[in-house]
């Protein structure tokens, strides 16, 4: 129908994300779509396979090759779930909500700043100079997480987005 805003989705950046269940939760009170993308078989809970408005995707494998999926689709309406910095302000760019799995809020405000951010740890990185990882994640970055996906959801509906 011309003129429809498109459904909810959320995209899952999910080879390494530690929030799968919280999102099924989430996407299935809510009633939206759910593409969850990695490289190889992610392993799904049976209820979660049986719900049509939730959806394996493997890609092939690949440097970015899920990232490039994800960010083809992101746009207005959608969510897009990944800890990787420059998937997130490629989201950001094409309208997209981006949340990290900490309950980050990825912003227009804040993405040039996170990205900087990163790259300069990654070069320190790359010269020896820093050799700590990130800091574990915490039930706290969970209770954000549903927060934050929670809050975009309700922004999107009251934006006029519809749900599944």
């Amino acid at each position: 129908m011309p003129g429809a805003r498109p459904y909810i989705t959320v995209y899952v950046d999910a080879d390494a994300c530690p929030v799968k269940a919280e999102v099924y939760r989430v996407a299935q009170r809510h009633r939206v779509r759910v593409r969850v993308v990695s490289n190889s078989l992610i392993a799904m809970p049976a209820d979660v396979l049986a719900d049509p408005l939730i959806e394996r995707v493997v890609v092939e494998a690949g440097m970015d090759v899920a990232d490039n999926w994800i960010a083809e689709r992101a746009a207005r309406g959608a969510i897009v779930i990944t800890a990787d910095v420059p998937l997130a302000a490629r989201a950001v760019k094409a309208g997209a909500d981006a949340i990290a799995p900490t309950g980050r809020a990825f912003t227009e405000d804040s993405i040039g700043m996170t990205l900087a951010t990163r790259n300069l740890l990654t070069d320190l990185r790359d010269a020896g100079q820093i050799t700590g990882g990130p800091k574990p994640f915490a039930a706290k970055d969970r209770s954000a997480f549903l927060s934050a996906l929670d809050l975009a959801i309700g922004r999107l509906k009251r934006a006029g987005f519809p749900a599944g």
